[in-house]
């Protein structure tokens, strides 16, 4: 009998849309609860390109990647606290509570317990995504990825053996290179105050005031004062051992932020008065509403982490605490009837590099090199964080690892075979969006 490859390519194709569709569904409709305008508007990001695409659905990329045989892995043995979403551009700048401007990893949102290596699969598979949008030829793009996940393989090597200390590392304009290095030193001039003055005024009362635009709609009633009280008793705890006048203003609604985050309700509220390592300022805290991360709903459930983290502000606080050596001082997390939120500063210093910035190999290598070293900096101090999670866990990821060469191969090859997956998935998506409208 000879076979009907196109039918059973169309077969195939049919099971893929089918298997998106039910995910899209479950999580977009069933668990995120989007209105239909928020799905709207979260697809059409998605549909930008097959990276953003891939930054959108993390879930179809766990209920994929959960399914892989272990591999150079301890999951079931030895989990450590992950990341959750580990991408080209969830690193980036802040200031830490001593005032330095430092280079990490910036987003927490899906931060759970599991293996090391979905991070570094997610990673990799990013990095493939990135620099194909950047028509970058695909044997270099291999080279990048492999570059990436051997400096992680030397970097958790030197935590393993005492040669440096994850808990105290950090990346500031000191100790980098290339784009990264440029970004710190620029931020460093940056007028602390630029970022509240880009968003405010002082009205005809004398009061700062947020300018409103499609982005920001200042709250009132209800909502507002439901978020007023939740943040005065938070400011209380975050400066109850301060000798401080501070007084908070506006509370506003923020639109329009990242691609998996669409739907979700962020604020952000200005506090006036503010002393710390800066002096005297305005700051601007973002309230954002927290959901159980995707990596929960695909990999081991924990008990004893649930049981330590039920409330998800928490669970975010305590990842991103977890992960930096010198963390936003304003963390803090709350509670709305049903919703839970976590609390930061919204960072005049958040900044990330840009594709026109990596203008060369050795861009890419250079801003590769901090990343894998970031990366192998938060799973090393997993430890820190939790009961659930072992001592040591550098060393427990070296013994899972073993040979360096096999090792960056072989997860190459499996983030840059998934890369096609994802390009043949974003082709399905981009009808399937259509029918969903």
């Amino acid at each position: 009998m000879k076979i009907d490859v196109q039918k059973v390519q169309e077969t195939r194709r049919s099971l893929r849309e089918h298997v998106m569709e039910t995910i899209l569904h479950e999580f977009d409709v069933e668990r995120m609860e989007l209105s239909r305008e928020s799905r709207q508007s979260k697809y059409e990001k998605m549909a930008e390109s097959p990276y953003r695409f891939f930054r959108g659905s993390a879930y179809l990329f766990y209920y994929d990647v959960s399914k892989f045989p272990e591999l150079y892995d301890r999951t079931t043995t030895q989990p450590i606290w992950i990341q959750g979403d580990m991408h080209m551009d969830n690193f980036g700048c802040f200031q830490n509570e001593v005032g330095d401007i430092v280079y990490d990893a910036n987003d927490f949102d899906e931060g759970y317990v599991g293996s090391y290596m979905y991070d570094l699969v997610r990673m990799a598979v990013s990095i493939a995504l990135y620099t194909d949008a950047e028509q970058v030829e695909e044997k270099q793009q291999v080279a990048l990825i492999e570059h990436f996940l051997y400096t992680y393989y030397a970097q958790i090597d030197r935590f393993a053996t005492g040669k440096e200390n994850p808990v105290t590392m950090s990346y500031t304009a000191k100790n980098t290179k290339k784009p990264i290095k440029k970004i710190l030193k620029k931020l460093e001039r940056k007028k602390q105050e630029q970022f509240v003055t880009d968003l405010t005024y002082i009205d005809s009362d004398g009061h700062l005031v947020f300018n409103e635009s499609d982005e920001i709609k200042v709250l009132h009633g209800a909502q507002e004062q439901a978020v007023r009280r939740v943040i005065e008793a938070y400011v209380q705890t975050i400066f109850m051992d301060k000798k401080v006048t501070y007084k908070i203003g506006q509370i506003a609604l923020k639109f329009g932020s990242g691609t998996a985050s669409i739907g979700l309700e962020r604020y952000y509220i200005l506090v006036e008065g503010v002393q710390d390592a800066s002096g005297t300022r305005t700051l601007v805290l973002e309230m954002k509403e927290a959901r159980p991360p995707v990596p929960a709903y695909f990999l081991p459930y924990n008990e004893p982490f649930w049981e330590l983290y039920a409330h998800q502000g928490q669970r975010v606080v305590a990842t991103q605490k977890a992960m930096h050596h010198l963390e936003d001082p304003y963390l803090g997390y709350t509670t709305i009837g049903t919703k839970e939120y976590y609390i930061r500063e919204r960072s005049p210093f958040k900044k990330k590099v840009k594709p026109k910035q990596l203008k060369t190999v050795k861009d890419y290598e250079k801003t590769l090199e901090v990343m894998a070293k970031v990366a192998a900096k938060i799973h090393a101090r997993a430890e820190v964080l939790t009961t659930t999670t072992y001592t040591h866990s550098e060393q427990e990821i070296m013994k899972a690892m073993k040979n360096a060469e096999r090792f960056t191969r072989t997860i190459s090859r499996i983030a840059f075979l998934y890369k096609q997956q994802v390009k043949v998935d974003f082709e399905i998506f981009q009808k399937l969006i259509q029918r969903l409208h």
